[in-house]
């Protein structure tokens, strides 16, 4: 009688891939955008929808899984409510395949980071701040930002910079 040990190895090692991220774990079509392109990912990705390229509306974004937490800042003097997709999510729909991020704000500052933080931590790509859109003026559209209270490590400068606001490029590689 055969074994069932292999397939079940081979079961659970993809589940644990899904799991950490490092595998899609929903297939979401990369439609074009409807709207403003608010997001542009390049690089070592693939799936694109245009030109090499992937690029993402708000609507877009906010069909992705969503997910709220609630963390101290550097920059604010009370809790903040952040929502949005994971990042790893995010890269999961371009099916990133690289290490890196560098990520672009809307003024060109850039900072990279490193991919594995989108597995260590729930990283996210916030839209919304206390349940309202983010606006430019303040950290918006976009806001790539660590869950700081869930774990001391992250309440340091290397994790604070990362936190690039007014994001509007990702580049993998």
């Amino acid at each position: 009688m055969p074994t069932r040990r292999p397939v079940l190895h081979a079961l659970w090692s993809t589940l644990a891939l899904v799991w950490a991220g490092l595998l899609p774990s929903a297939a979401w079509a990369l439609d074009a955008p409807k709207g403003k392109v608010v997001l542009t990912v390049s690089g070592k990705l693939g799936a694109s929808n245009r030109a090499g390229k992937a690029v993402f509306d708000m609507a877009m974004l906010e069909a992705l899984p969503q997910k709220t937490f609630t963390t101290m800042t550097p920059w604010e003097k009370t809790p903040v409510k952040f929502s949005g997709p994971l990042l790893r999510d995010v890269l999961a729909a371009v099916k990133a395949q690289g290490s890196t991020l560098k990520a672009v704000a809307l003024n060109d500052y850039k900072i990279t980071i490193p991919l594995e933080d989108t597995t260590k931590f729930d990283l996210m790509l916030a839209h919304r701040m206390n349940d309202k859109p983010i606006p430019v003026r303040t950290k918006g559209p976009l806001f790539v930002v660590y869950p700081f209270d869930s774990n001391p490590t992250l309440q340091n400068t290397v994790y604070y910079e990362r936190s690039i606001w007014q994001l509007g490029g990702l580049e993998i590689d």
